[in-house]
């Protein structure tokens, strides 16, 4: 079976390039197939696979300012040629799902999610805090794009979705429908602590959409000590709204991460994702999560067993829900066995069994429609 990968672009490291990664170890002789390439900001170890860049590698500063060439992604990952592969995988939550396959080619598209700035526009414009320019250029360009994404969408022959909350979307704007797999944790990473920490936790890079100001105003209030992982263009703003309690430690490595982890009291999450892996890992260390319930939170944490819940982006209701979880006891293996059910060896085994049995399906089918008469 000949496989290639796609996937949107390769010039930031996050959730979509870990994804990334499994798939590779699966598939090591499978090229990738992407807009553009920076070794420079992506792990060493990429720089030892079959990565195939588009024209737009050539494009002035591109890995820098991807933003400027909004409009050249649909042709870039049309402009590919992948008429030699039995299976083309695409890991996408833009355009690189928009390949052309012929009709002897099996595409199937792990999606992280519809583009959410096409279709949930609206939202992307206030939680971006976008200027008055941009509201005035955007619209047409993002009509297209959404008429463009809507008519790529039909040309993936298998959808996987990440969550239930993305399984809907797909339904929804593609009309089509998916099997949920959700995305690898390595919970094997973390040890199972059964510590009753003395303070509140979150890790999330700093912009609007990650909701973190709701954390800050609900901790003023509350006077609980909590502490702030990660770096971003919000920082400054947060930090200005900030009382003694709120600590903000910026990056930090894996092994401080695991620390803070085992000796928190419970996990914070208060933005709507499309997954959201630190809540499980939070979880693998046999932390209660309080999440905001929308999105992936809804699959990752179960309301009174798991963690609390809370229906409403605000700060009273993320402080009431600290203020319920205060009055709780949880069971650290009982969560810690929720997280395992987002395990790397589970989703291998989820993932591979879901192509080897598409494709032998795909190959009835095709046998099936050239034997009509």
């Amino acid at each position: 079976m000949r496989i290639a990968l796609t996937h949107d672009y390769l010039n930031q490291y996050g959730g979509a390039e870990r994804v990334l990664e499994q798939l590779h170890s699966y598939y090591p002789d499978a090229p990738i197939y992407t807009s553009m390439y920076d070794a420079n900001v992506m792990p060493a170890a990429y720089r030892s696979w079959d990565i195939r860049t588009s024209f737009m590698q050539r494009f002035p500063l591109v890995t820098k300012q991807h933003q400027a060439y909004l409009m050249a992604y649909p042709i870039a990952f049309e402009s590919f040629d992948l008429g030699g592969y039995d299976v083309v995988i695409s890991n996408s939550s833009a355009f690189c799902k928009g390949v052309v396959t012929g009709p002897n080619t099996l595409h199937i598209s792990y999606c992280l999610t519809p583009m959410r700035w096409v279709w949930r526009y609206r939202e992307y414009v206030e939680r971006e805090r976008l200027g008055g320019f941009a509201r005035l250029v955007l619209p047409p360009l993002i009509h297209y794009l959404r008429v463009w994404d809507a008519g790529a969408s039909s040309r993936v022959d298998r959808y996987i979705a990440i969550s239930t909350a993305v399984a809907a979307r797909i339904q929804k704007y593609y009309r089509r429908e998916s099997e949920i797999i959700p995305p690898p944790v390595d919970t094997e990473q973390f040890t199972l602590s059964r510590t009753s920490g003395d303070y509140y936790l979150t890790v999330a890079r700093l912009a609007p959409y990650r909701r973190i100001d709701l954390i800050v105003e609900a901790f003023r209030e509350l006077g609980l000590p909590v502490k702030i992982v990660g770096i971003g263009r919000d920082r400054a703003r947060l930090e200005g709204r900030a009382t003694p309690n709120i600590e903000f430690l910026g990056r930090v490595d894996d092994e401080t991460l695991a620390d803070l982890y085992a000796n928190c009291r419970a996990y914070l999450f208060p933005g709507e994702e499309d997954f959201g892996i630190a809540p499980v890992e939070a979880q693998a260390v046999g932390k209660p999560v309080v999440a905001y319930a929308a999105g992936g939170s809804l699959d990752t944490v179960i309301d009174g067993e798991t963690g609390v819940l809370f229906p409403r982006q605000t700060p009273k209701d993320l402080a009431d829900a600290v203020r319920k979880l205060e009055t709780m006891s949880f069971d650290p293996e009982r969560i810690r066995r929720n997280a395992e059910r987002f395990s790397v060896s589970l989703f291998r085994e989820r993932f591979t069994n879901f192509v080897e049995r598409a494709y032998a399906e795909w190959q009835t089918e095709h046998r099936s429609k050239a034997e009509r008469p």
